[in-house]
Formats: structure tokens, C-alpha cells, sequence
């Protein structure tokens, strides 16, 4: 599959899921939820890799990269950026998550040694600036106190793990650990992770028997953890986090765009000038070098 078809799976998927996500909120503790989408999707791939004949055997130094993996980006990242939401609205959370894009270029840095360049470094002004004026109009009536500050700043953490998860899997990767058997292993440990976090929190393992939360949890587990990420992490070993983070921006765009198409939302100015925006930088990060 080549570079550009990951890209757009990984972004139309994780830009319907926040749809989805809130199928999964109310009933069942956010973590709780986690634990389930995790396991599943876990699950899924250990099946589909016994079923390729792909081995799942590896050393415990492996282990420890599919552990970071899980720690960071599929279970402490999602605790935060779901108990965000509870403080703040999405349209800040999107805002403050599309920081792994400023965030993936500076450890890409510190790790890697990667210099972005001038045109990716412009195309991720123009989008984070983008998205700024796309859900400006969506935060005017929000009031700055202290639980909004304080979800704000458990996005921006969020972000941050994420990113660290990003670094994990792209310095895995260069050791040749294979994208699918550590997401297997990495979902499975972001949900031991989470479950931990969610006992010692005392919330009870119960279940919405519901059809609304069944079908967004399996649709979450296949579509936006095994393909997306699967998707979205080979991306990012073939082009870099610093480029791939670029996805983050363009996430809340599709999400947006979803809204226009079946919530009733408006077309304005804002959301035409932000998403122009956010395009003309997502063809600066991705374009090749001549």
C-alpha cells in the first residue's frame, strides 16, 4: 500500500471516530471503555496473526517497546483525552490534540535528529492556525476557569503521550519489530494499563448493552484501532512523525465535515477559510522534495 492511501485511511477513520466516541460516553466509565476497545481490537489481531502464520514470539527487551507502545499512546493518552472531554468541549480538544503535530516535529528532533525544513514547518503553522480559526466561532461562548484550564491541559498531555507513543513506535520500527505483532501486543498492554488505572480509580466493569454503544465500540476497535493505526504507525516508519503528525490536524477536519454532512451543521467563513488552511498545510508537510 502506498504512502498517500495510508494517509487518507488513517485520516478518514480517526476523523469519523470522534462520532463514535460519543456513543461511548455516559454509561460506562470512560477507562472502562478503553479496557473493552483494547481488548478487542488486541484480540482481533493476535487472531489475524495466528491465521497469517505470523509469529508472536519475542525476546523481553521487545516486550518493553511494546509496553512503552501501550503505556503512551493506546492507554495513558486516552485516558486523558477522554477525561478532557469532560471538562472541555471537543473544539478545544481538538485544538490542544493537534499540538502532536508541533510536538512530533520537536522530538522527532531531540530523538532522531530529523530536521523538518522550512515547507513543513510552514505547512504546520498554516494548519495549527488553520484549525484555530475553524473552531474559533465554536469556543467564544466558553468561559476561562479553572476546570476548563484544567482540560485543556489534560489534552495537551494527551498530545504529549501520544507523541511520545509516535517516538516508540517509529525508534521500534528502525529496529525492524514488526508494525502488526506490536500493535497486538502494544493494544494488549494499553489495556492491562488502563484496566489498572480504572480499578485503582474504583469504577466498576459494568457493560451498555445497548446497540449505539455495541456498534460504535466494535466499529472503534476494528476501524479506529487495527486499521487506523495500523495504517497511521507504517506511515509513520516510512515518512517520519514529524510528517504523519500531520494527520492530527486534518482529524478534526474530516470530523467537522461529517457534521456539515449529517448533524446540520452550517458552512461559514470560518470553516471555509480555517479548512483552506488546513489543506494548502497539509500539501507543504507531504509534498516530496523535488
Amino acid at each position: 500500500m502506498n504512502n498517500t492511501f495510508l494517509y487518507v485511511v488513517t485520516v478518514l477513520i480517526w476523523g469519523s471516530t470522534w462520532l463514535a466516541i460519543e456513543f461511548q460516553l455516559g454509561v460506562v466509565e470512560p477507562e472502562v471503555s478503553i479496557v473493552y476497545r483494547y481488548m478487542l481490537a488486541s484480540a482481533i489481531l493476535f487472531i489475524t496473526c495466528k491465521i497469517r502464520n505470523l509469529s508472536l514470539s519475542f525476546k523481553v527487551k521487545d516486550h518493553l517497546w511494546f509496553g512503552a507502545l501501550g503505556f503512551f499512546l493506546f492507554g495513558m493518552n486516552y485516558i486523558l483525552t477522554y477525561r478532557a472531554q469532560v471538562h472541555i468541549t471537543s473544539a478545544l480538544a481538538a485544538i490542544a490534540f493537534s499540538m502532536l503535530l508541533w510536538i512530533n516535529i520537536i522530538l522527532s528532533r531531540v530523538f532522531f535528529g530529523t530536521r523538518a525544513g522550512a515547507r513543513v514547518l510552514a505547512g504546520a503553522l498554516l494548519g495549527i492556525v488553520g484549525i484555530v480559526i475553524l473552531f474559533a466561532p465554536r469556543i467564544e461562548s466558553v468561559s476561562i476557569n479553572d476546570g476548563v484550564f484544567f482540560g485543556f491541559l489534560l489534552a495537551m498531555l494527551g498530545a504529549l503521550l501520544a507523541s511520545g507513543g509516535n517516538m516508540v513506535s517509529q525508534a521500534a520500527q528502525k529496529r525492524a519489530l514488526p508494525v502488526m505483532q506490536g500493535n497486538a501486543w502494544g493494544m494488549f498492554y494499553g489495556a492491562v494499563v488502563t484496566a489498572i488505572v480504572a480499578v485503582v480509580s474504583g469504577h466498576e466493569f459494568i457493560f451498555d448493552a445497548t446497540f449505539t454503544y455495541i456498534a460504535s465500540l466494535v466499529y472503534l476497535a476494528i476501524f479506529g484501532s487495527v486499521v487506523a493505526f495500523g495504517a497511521y504507525l507504517t506511515l509513520l516508519g516510512r515518512i517520519g512523525a514529524h510528517k504523519a503528525g500531520y494527520a492530527s490536524v486534518m482529524w478534526p477536519v474530516v470530523a467537522l465535515m461529517l457534521s456539515i454532512a449529517f448533524e446540520g451543521l452550517q458552512l461559514d467563513l470560518s470553516i471555509v477559510t480555517g479548512t483552506s488552511l488546513v489543506l494548502l498545510g497539509n500539501l507543504l508537510v507531504l509534498k516530496k522534495s523535488a
